[in-house]
């Protein structure tokens, strides 16, 4: 099998990714090792060479010809990059950021091909808020009524509810309820 030619980057086995980075693979049989990515070609060369010692290529097939044992290309070889929470942390960030990007594109260009999809759109949130709003400001006034009710039977009174009143449950409605005008009902403005 004739050598491997050497990439753009001038090593064999390595790669120059798009962000400035260079990746490491060498095959042994038909299966390709990823042996990771690293900041120089040179360091990715390195890693390749002590792979290729493990895998006991002959030194034609190396980068660097200046290494005479397996353990030599081990030490010179860059240790492995460990993954930490924080690099994951990182990973993540900006594949979200990516994402939201490409969905802000995405509406961008359907916004402008389709206004009057944004039109019903706008429609749809306002009807939704104004009934939410509705809904809400009716639960309170059951709810205060119903805490009147409550206030005059505790104080010894006597309550016009019945005992088989579906308003009686409304005194038993959530008593944490933060929620002011200017709330949309989206969730957002309880606490």
């Amino acid at each position: 099998m004739p050598p491997r030619r050497r990439g753009a980057s001038g090593f064999r086995g390595v790669r120059e990714r798009p962000n400035g980075w260079y990746s490491v693979e060498i095959r042994s049989g038909d299966v390709r090792l990823g042996l990771g990515t690293f900041q120089s070609a040179r360091e990715a060369a390195r890693a390749y060479d002590a792979a290729a010692w493990r895998l006991e290529r002959p030194r034609s097939q190396m980068n660097f010809r200046d290494v005479f044992t397996r353990e030599e290309a081990q030490r010179l070889a860059p240790p492995p990059r460990l993954i930490t929470d924080m690099d994951r942390a990182d990973h993540s960030r900006r594949q979200r950021r990516l994402l939201v990007a490409e969905d802000e594109r995405a509406m961008a260009e359907w916004r402008r091909r389709h206004p009057e999809d944004v039109d019903v759109e706008r429609a749809y949130w306002a009807e939704r808020t104004a009934r939410r709003r509705s809904e809400r400001a009716d639960r309170r006034q059951r709810k205060a009524v119903a805490n009147e009710q409550w206030d005059i039977v505790s104080a010894g009174g006597r309550s016009f509810f019945t005992s088989d009143d579906e308003r009686w449950d409304d005194i038993w409605l959530l008593t944490s309820d933060n929620t002011d005008e200017s709330d949309d009902g989206d969730g957002s403005g309880l606490k």
